[in-house]
């Protein structure tokens, strides 16, 4: 229903929406050394569109199949770790971005209300109690710098609304 509602809202602001003055070209899209082309599956790309979008990324580690990334972006830190990527750190099958909050308070029972109000966003709690948010993409050689634009701000969202489930659990309100 929620959808719904979304999607129409969106629908009544088109016109609106489209006699907006055109915004600046965005930066050209990274390429991978490689190929030449954008490849997602790549965590250098990552590290090179993060870059174009001011923001700061660098490779910290990897091995059996997964590359971790350290994120500052004006916004926050993060992490982004690949998964199922080849002897190369390359041709990743998913990404998944995700940060730790050092505010306690969420229990397990609120982290399930939480992940039950949304898609893409999934909460858990550490051993050390500490909330955590997290968002995967599956990755593709299809997937295009647009699309993972797209991810990282469903990222973001998925960042702001943990946030304040976050800081007041008891009583967050999915959607307010």
């Amino acid at each position: 229903m929620r959808v719904l509602a979304v999607v129409l809202a969106l629908a009544a602001a088109a016109p609106a929406l489209a006699a907006e003055p055109a915004k600046p070209a965005p930066k050209p899209a990274v390429k991978s050394a490689a190929t030449g082309a954008f490849d997602a599956r790549d965590p250098g790309a990552l590290v090179g569109l993060l870059a174009s979008m001011d923001a700061k990324a660098s490779i910290v580690g990897g091995a059996d199949g997964v590359v971790v990334l350290d994120i500052a972006t004006p916004g926050g830190k993060f992490g982004a770790q690949f998964v199922d990527c080849d002897a190369q750190g390359k041709a990743c099958g998913m990404v998944a971005f995700s940060t730790a909050f050092e505010r306690r308070g969420a229990n397990l029972a609120q982290i399930n209300v939480f992940n039950r109000s949304q898609v893409a966003c999934r909460g858990y709690l550490t051993d050390d109690g500490r909330a955590n948010v997290m968002y995967g993409a599956m990755l593709s050689a299809r997937t295009n710098a647009a699309e993972m634009k797209q991810h990282l701000g469903v990222w973001q969202g998925c960042l702001a609304t943990f946030g304040r489930f976050n800081r007041e659990p008891t009583t967050f309100t999915p959607g307010a």
